[in-house]
Parts: C-alpha cells; structure tokens; sequence
C-alpha cells in the first residue's frame, strides 16, 4: 500500500506560478513511474506529466515547456512545477503512482487560474 498526500495547489493569477508536491508514504525506489493527472470540472482526467523511477519525463503537449516533474527519492516527493499557467489549466490536480503491486491515487489538490 501507498498514501499520497498532494499540496501546494490554490488560486492564482494568470501568468502566475505554483508548485505542486506529492509525497509517499514509502520510498519511491519501490514506484515505477510517477504522474501528475488534472481533471477539469465536468471533464475527463488527464495526464499531464510523469517520472519513472530512473528520471525520465513526459508531458502532455499543453503543458511542455510550462510545467516541469521532478522527484527527490530521499525525501519520497514527486513535485510539478507550473509557470505561465493558464485559466485552462484550472482542474483539480492527482498524484499516481503505479507500482509492481497496483496503482494509487492521492486526494487532489485544487488549482484555480482566475484573475
């Protein structure tokens, strides 16, 4: 079993920036790959970026050159770093994280981009 606990979300400007952290109750060298999903009121969840265990990265096109995924195994915490963010970008925000004994999803964490 793995907890995730999401932070770091809220309301800001347009153009603004936020960091989102992800952090697991165990150590991440036991995680496969882990990504951050969005879903959009009345809308589909996405995935937006992902990090395997060995530090490779993808994004989904919307969000390239914008938002960076990085993962620092010591302190079990995968963060996503959003800057020039949009109002499209507004979604509540999931931590996954896939591992040899099943696939677990954080809470969520609310970000709003809204002037």
């Amino acid at each position: 079993q793995v907890q995730l606990v999401e932070s770091g979300g809220g309301l800001v400007q347009p153009g603004g920036s936020l960091r989102l952290s992800c952090t697991a109750s165990r150590s991440f060298f036991s995680i496969s790959v882990v990504g951050w999903y969005r879903q959009p009121s009345g809308k589909q969840r996405e995935l937006v970026a992902a990090i395997t265990r060995g530090g490779s990265t993808n994004y989904v096109d919307s969000v390239k050159d914008r938002f960076t995924i990085s993962r620092d195994n010591t302190e079990n915490t995968v963060s996503l770093q959003m800057n020039s963010l949009k109002p499209e970008d507004t979604a509540i925000y999931y931590c996954n994280a896939r591992t040899p004994s099943g696939t677990y999803w954080g809470k969520g964490t609310l970000v709003t981009v809204s002037s």
